[in-house]
């Protein structure tokens, strides 16, 4: 299912991959802040920002690896359409 050349598959792929590592790296920064609460490890506001980078390594794997240019659109896309919003937001903060 993931051997396809598509905007969707890369659309769908862009969207779950930084939702998936931001979920992980905030239960991880939450569960740190509670046993070691004087010690910061990842500042909360930079957590996006990774989860956004995050998106480059299934971006490179269908592009080099596979060679599938429509699913590596579609990452892109969302990739850039993420980092817009994030840069946005803190615009206005």
């Amino acid at each position: 299912m993931l051997k396809k050349d598509n905007w969707f598959l890369g659309i769908i792929i862009g969207i779950l991959v930084p939702a998936i590592i931001f979920a992980v790296l905030f239960l991880i920064t939450s569960i740190l802040d509670i046993h070691y609460p004087k010690k910061v490890f990842l500042k909360p506001k930079n957590i996006p920002l990774i989860a956004i980078f995050f998106n480059m390594i299934p971006f490179r794997y269908y592009m080099v690896n596979l060679k599938y240019d429509k699913t590596g659109r579609g990452i892109l896309m969302v990739t850039i359409i993420y980092a817009i919003i994030f840069f946005f937001i803190k615009i206005q903060s």
